[in-house]
């Protein structure tokens, strides 16, 4: 009886081990879930594409694989400033002709960057104009697109999701690097006008668009790397290793700077 019984068990095991095990297999993707997305964020989903279309051209004007580089730069603006028009449409969506809504109008960054378009869209190509244009396509790009695979799968798409994760990562320094672009900008439209390829106008239509980017609620690090330049300057000037008439250069123009520097607005979080 014994024998019998350890038999059948061993019978039971060796059952109990050929039978096939259910593991799961990939999720589908949910494209109707994408599809939704779609449908219910019509503007974001603009504001994707115009994004994309705002990066390629950047690629193709810096790298001038095919076509001409200068028609890049155009499109890229242009692409830009589709961008700004709808994302200030996004954010005020009722126009009224008041000063309100004016001085509430030139606080958003949106605008800043359709007036940005502008002015460089009459000017000869500058190429560092190009730099924060890009560099926020990309931000915003990457943001969406995550968005956009999450309602997708978790598990699609991972090289994408680790690209995004590493812009992500370098957030801080991507805005810096915009920021420094802007400000060194105000310097090489200077130069543009001496050499005949902007208007006079130029530096002071720009300088306008940089008191507002100084100014702006969302986005400090204009401000916040004046600040640092401001210290920097005046480190070295006290230093002792700045030879005297360089000393009266620069603090003359900290004190000019200053003075044309707008108060900074409260920021805004939403």
């Amino acid at each position: 009886m014994s024998n019998e019984g350890e038999g059948n068990n061993g019978n039971e095991n060796s059952q109990g081990g050929d039978a096939p095990q259910n593991t799961p297999g990939p999720q589908p993707l949910n494209w109707a879930g994408l599809s939704e997305v779609v449908h219910a964020r019509k503007i974001d989903v603009a504001l994707w594409a115009t994004r994309l279309l705002t990066i390629v051209f950047a690629t193709f004007y810096m790298i001038p694989i095919m076509g001409s580089p200068n028609s890049y730069y155009y499109k890229a603006l242009m692409a830009n400033a589709a961008t700004s028009a709808l994302r200030l449409h996004q954010r005020l969506p009722i126009v009224s002709f008041s000063r309100a809504f004016l001085a509430q109008l030139l606080m958003e960054d949106s605008c800043h960057y359709l007036f940005y378009s502008l002015i460089f869209i009459y000017c000869a190509p500058l190429g560092l104009a190009i730099t924060p244009v890009a560099l926020f396509a990309v931000l915003h790009f990457a943001s969406f697109s995550l968005t956009l695979l999450d309602k997708l799968g978790r598990n699609s798409a991972w090289v994408a999701r680790l690209f995004i994760s590493l812009i992500d990562y370098h957030t801080a320094t991507i805005l810096r690097l915009a920021a420094a672009a802007e400000i060194l900008i105000m310097v090489l439209t200077i130069s543009y006008v001496l050499g005949g390829r902007a208007s006079l106008v130029t530096p002071f239509i720009y300088y306008r668009f940089l008191t507002l980017r100084y100014a702006s609620r969302r986005n400090h690090y204009t401000r916040t790397l004046f600040y640092e330049l401001r210290m920097t300057t005046e480190r070295f000037v006290m230093s002792g290793k700045c030879p005297q008439f360089l000393q009266t250069i620069l603090r003359k123009s900290i004190d000019i700077i200053c003075r044309l520097a707008p108060a900074a607005a409260p920021p805004q979080t939403n």
